[in-house]
């Protein structure tokens, strides 16, 4: 039998096929076709639902798989683009994506309306973003008038999938987190949020727990991607989650750090997580948690940054080489905030800086303070986590930043903490099997299935945390520095 996973990626859909002993047979993608004009980012959510059947399909037919013996499929991927669709279930327009910024001006609406207490109480959020659907109905509101009055549904994309594929409306709640109208505590929809844009509770799909089953596929669906068997349909949950799963990270402790263009950190909130930490809180992909989903947006784009315009022909690899033969750490500091930063301060008027540049620096020493500073930035939300009562035993390193051993001995001193590198790169894909595996009664636990499905190929123990303490007390002083100097 075979368990498919599906990550609704942003640039890539991503589909993989795994045996019932947990074997991958292939993994392959397809890009995504969107819209782009100004601040509008849409594409089609129907051919987005029919290329993933087809690439279903394409695996099954390059290796020749027997159709028949598919027993689940589980899905992930992006949270909050919005599709829209009529009594009939047909799509009133295209999706609107999450990476859309149309809704701007709705934003200030509704934080007029709602207090930053009162929002992080009930959704978890941190901030009133153009990201969130709600916003983007009441853009609809008034500048779609047909497409609001004719609107039966409001499905975020992969409730969207689910129903394609099952006639089923349901919506997952670690994904309903994203809509900026459910309630993470209380697990509803929040009413005072719906009244403010205007759409009834019926033009939702019903809350179901993340993982569980929303129903089998549709013959006529599955003939398109060559399966004839009446697969479960599983709702699986959210990409940050499923890599969660993928990588182990799933019991309390473990933190799964994604570096890449932005800085993601990923942990189990210790229970009953308080309503007003200060960080970004989802509702878990396990019944009645909940997990901590912090995000730099100066993560990996510092490092890219600094290559692009400073480092000539010179590769990172040729960097991490050098970079390993000198003694560190030295004086030079960076502060890594190139488009400003969130969590855990979310001051927007912060900015990058170099400082205590002497003639002696060149390029490698700046690049070794760039992973430094980011390393800092992981630091102070590690703090912070820490400070908010929920401990972390060890990290998870994926993504782009993962490659780099230096890195991550260095994130490693500086925090004081274990890295570990998964040996699977696509833990998103390999958590929707193991979700389905896990449902469909092959473990008995996702802790049970970590033994089997999970390993790890480097393991960076803190060498020199010692040493790396002051400069950290430096690099919260320059922080603070930077900002007096910015605000005069």
């Amino acid at each position: 039998m075979y368990y498919i996973g599906v990550d609704l990626g942003t640039t890539n859909i991503k589909a993989a096929v795994y045996t019932d002993a947990m074997q991958l047979v292939d993994r392959q993608s397809f890009p995504v076709a969107y819209l782009r004009e100004e601040n509008r980012v849409e594409f089609d959510a129907d051919r987005y639902c029919e290329d993933i059947l087809l690439l279903i399909g394409k695996i099954f037919k390059d290796n020749q798989l027997d159709g028949s013996k598919v027993a689940e499929i589980a899905f992930t991927g992006q949270a909050e683009s919005l599709v829209v669709v009529d009594g009939s279930g047909k799509t009133l327009r295209n999706a609107i994506s999450w990476m859309d910024e149309r809704s701007t001006d709705e934003c200030e609406t509704l934080a007029k309306q709602f207090t930053h207490a009162e929002i992080e109480a009930t959704t978890g959020q941190m901030a009133v973003l153009p990201t969130w659907p709600a916003t983007k109905i009441l853009w609809l509101k008034a500048h779609e008038p047909a497409v609001y009055e004719n609107a039966a549904t409001y499905f975020l994309l992969k409730d969207f999938i689910v129903y394609r594929l099952t006639g089923k409306k349901v919506s997952d709640m670690s994904i309903a987190t994203f809509s900026f109208y459910f309630d993470i505590y209380e697990k509803k929809y929040w009413q005072k949020m719906l009244a403010a844009i205007g759409v009834r509770e019926a033009q939702l799909p019903p809350l179901v727990e993340p993982c569980t089953v929303a129903g089998t596929l549709l013959p006529e669906v599955g003939a398109k991607a060559g399966i004839t068997a009446p697969a479960k349909i599983n709702v699986g949950t959210l990409d940050h989650f499923t890599g969660m799963i993928g990588t182990g990270n799933v019991t309390a402790g473990g933190m799964t750090l994604s570096t890449g263009t932005v800085m993601a950190l990923t942990t189990l909130a210790a229970e009953p997580c308080p309503r007003d930490s200060g960080i970004a809180m989802h509702y878990g992909f396990v019944p009645d948690t909940h997990i901590m989903l912090p995000v730099a947006e100066s993560g990996g784009v510092s490092l890219e940054w600094f290559r692009r315009t400073c480092m000539g022909e010179t590769s990172l690899r040729e960097a991490d080489e050098e970079i390993a033969k000198r003694e560190l750490p030295n004086k030079l500091l960076f502060l890594p905030y190139m488009v400003g930063t969130n969590a855990p301060e979310f001051d927007a008027d912060a900015s990058g800086c170099f400082f205590g540049l002497r003639q002696e620096n060149d390029k490698f020493d700046m690049a070794c303070a760039v992973m430094e500073g980011v390393a800092f930035m992981l630091r102070k939300n590690c703090d912070y986590i820490r400070a908010k009562g929920t401990a972390i035993s060890r990290i998870i390193a994926t993504g782009g930043g993962a490659k780099s051993e230096v890195w991550c001995q260095l994130q490693s001193n500086i925090t004081g903490l274990p890295v570990v590198i998964p040996k699977e790169k696509e833990a998103a894909c390999l958590g929707a099997a193991i979700i389905c595996a896990v449902e469909d009664g092959k473990f008995a636990s996702y802790e049970d299935a970590a033994k089997t499905c999970v390993s790890f190929t480097k393991r960076f123990e803190p060498t020199d945390a010692a040493k790396y303490e002051k400069k950290y007390e430096k690099f919260c002083a320059l922080y603070d520095a930077m900002l007096k100097v910015t605000r005069l």
